[in-house]
């Protein structure tokens, strides 16, 4: 008898296709509050989930006797408790690498939007205000040689330091947990305490995951560390900033500007201060959002899940 799974994201027909091969298929698109209880009602007999997002706790795991498995469709797990799932000795996979590139693209999208004002002067243009040629008052800031500050040096994260050196002739300081050698000697980055790549930093990138340890990592005190001509980008999870101290920040002058692809709130609020500040560029979550890349982390994530299901280990086992 085939294990059963539940796909609970809309997925693309190969992927479906490709777990379908050895596994019994329950597929929703997406769990709705009509959708949920039904759900619910399958879970209990599924050996495998494969989405993204939902919150896997004690309280869903309940539902779930006979699950072997959890397939998370991104290099993110905070919407996993991953001590329950240890507990009952449940896999946990995720997606990392096959999205590093892409979210790099983004990144250095937010650093050249934010320097160089194109979303602000985008629509300055299209409403018509270009009447003359560009006055002082609308020029933005190099890129280009300056001190590109990175925290947490992973994947992403080295994806950056390479397109800002390369690319834009950058100097590159970062703070992790760990020395990234590999970094330093290709990128020429170098290694350095949070304080002293605040207060370097032209543009200061923050790419850790969110864990206890990462909440609110960057607030009051970081960006008072942070030179006033700073950009500030997120491109992580909204929780490992303290958003409140960030808006503060920005409407006193600290910091220059910031570019933002995550909230506390997502999706966010209209009422937001963030979405009223010509200096901020916002964008709805997209770092990883290209078919190509979504693609490929589906099916990273369906073999994840096909693997384990096997009785082998999936290749990207999140181990803690």
């Amino acid at each position: 008898m085939k294990p059963k799974v539940i796909v609970y994201k809309k997925a693309d027909t190969r992927i479906l296709d490709y777990i379908a091969d050895s596994c019994e298929i329950i597929y929703f698109e997406e769990l709705d509050s009509e959708i949920y209880p039904v759900f619910l009602e399958e879970l209990k007999n599924a050996h495998g989930l494969l989405g993204s997002g939902l919150k896997v706790d004690k309280e869903l795991l309940n539902h779930a006797p006979q699950l072997k498995i959890v397939s998370n469709i991104s290099v993110g797990y905070d919407n996993l408790d991953m001590a329950a799932l240890t507990k009952r000795g449940i896999m946990a996979t995720n997606t990392p690498d096959v999205l590093n590139d892409t979210v790099a693209d983004t990144i250095m999208g937010l650093i050249l939007s934010a320097a160089r004002r194109i979303p602000e002067l985008d629509q300055w243009v299209k409403s018509g205000q270009w009447k003359s040629g560009l006055e002082e008052k609308w020029f933005g800031v190099d890129v280009h040689h300056k001190v590109l500050g990175i925290i947490g040096m992973g994947g992403i994260g080295s994806a950056v330091a390479k397109r800002a050196h390369f690319g834009f002739d950058m100097e590159i300081l970062y703070h992790n947990r760990s020395r990234n050698e590999d970094a330093e000697e290709k990128y020429g980055a170098t290694y350095c305490t949070m304080e002293e790549l605040l207060k370097k930093s032209d543009f200061v990138c923050l790419m850790t995951p969110l864990t206890p340890e990462t909440v609110n990592l960057i607030g009051k005190k970081e960006f008072e560390f942070m030179k006033e001509s700073a950009i500030f980008i997120n491109a992580s999870r909204g929780r490992t900033v303290d958003e409140e101290a960030m808006i503060q920040a920005l409407q006193k002058g600290h910091i220059h500007g910031a570019g933002l692809d995550v909230f506390v709130q997502e999706p966010v609020s209209k009422d937001n201060p963030l979405l009223s500040m010509k200096n901020v560029v916002t964008l709805p979550h997209i770092g990883s959002a290209t078919y190509e890349t979504r693609l490929k982390m589906a099916m990273t994530a369906a073999e994840n899940l096909v693997t384990g299901l096997q009785g082998e280990i999936p290749p990207n086992l999140i181990r803690k």
